[in-house]
């Protein structure tokens, strides 16, 4: 790798903060960010804060490849969230079909990694996407108050739950009630699924947000920050547990502040089980 190509790098950007989180923290460490955004997805801010960026449509996978070639990209990594919904919009190119007549189930994971090893194959290496970034990765123990007796056997028992709908590929949150599963994550996402959790559960939900056994690290790891919150808020949850050292917790210091201010507990769990 020569070194112009180590001071460049690719950001696939998605939705959310964090792309922009990334690009700042790459740019501050002199590095040239070249960026590929979404339409529709990525906010149009991302244009400032990057060196050059190319706007695609969901599945247009050539068009990235040629884009980072051209400007001499060898390492990339993805930043945020597409909505799952847009698998009904895509408009897949050549590359991408061909990638996709492969795949038989569309599962999130298979779906990225799969997009992740056409970009390998063209020497394009996907990093983690906590690359310079770990401070934002969750830490373990209560952030904000102690678990209440009945709230530490609610996270207890739905962490267990959790893990399992994570394995089968369906989403990375819960949201449990007194041993009762109010709602489970699939293609609305964590917000709608804590909302809807909380309107069957009233007061008290009780929200678990986990990586999947299989995460692949370079991509779509759980993320949360004042948006989940706000969520929380409007159901009336209670608690939020998520998993330490692999979830990104984005503006930290406003989502400590809502939470408190809101009574939330929030507890960083370390998964020992491998």
């Amino acid at each position: 790798m020569s070194m112009t190509e180590q001071k460049k790098i690719g950001l696939i950007a998605g939705n959310g903060q964090f792309p922009h989180i990334f690009a700042e923290s790459a740019r501050r460490m002199g590095l040239s960010v070249i960026a590929i955004a979404h339409e529709g997805e990525t906010a149009t801010t991302l244009s400032d804060e990057v060196d050059d960026i190319l706007w695609i449509r969901v599945g247009q996978l050539g068009k990235i490849i040629a884009f980072f070639k051209k400007r001499g990209i060898s390492r990339a990594i993805m930043a945020g969230g597409i909505k799952k919904t847009k698998i009904f919009e895509m408009r897949p190119d050549l590359r991408a079909l061909a990638v996709l007549s492969r795949i038989k189930e569309k599962k999130d994971d298979v779906l990225l990694r799969a997009f992740a090893d056409e970009l390998e194959k063209e020497k394009i290496h996907v990093e983690d996407s906590t690359l310079y970034l770990p401070k934002l990765l969750a830490e373990e123990g209560e952030w904000t108050r102690p678990l209440k007796k009945e709230e530490k056997a609610d996270v207890e028992w739905g962490w267990r739950l959790a893990k399992q709908v994570g394995a089968l590929d369906i989403g990375q949150c819960v949201v449990v009630r007194k041993g009762v599963i109010l709602a489970v994550e699939a293609i609305e996402g964590t917000d709608a699924t804590i909302r809807r959790g909380g309107a069957l559960g009233r007061e008290g939900a009780v929200v678990i947000k986990i990586c999947k056994p299989q995460q692949d690290l370079r991509f779509d790891l759980p993320t949360i920050g004042p948006d989940t919150i706000q969520s929380m808020k409007e159901a009336k949850a209670s608690v939020l547990a998520v998993e330490a050292g692999k979830t990104l917790v984005l503006e930290k210091a406003v989502f400590l502040k809502e939470a408190r201010k809101a009574g939330i507990a929030v507890v960083g769990i370390k998964d020992t089980k491998k």
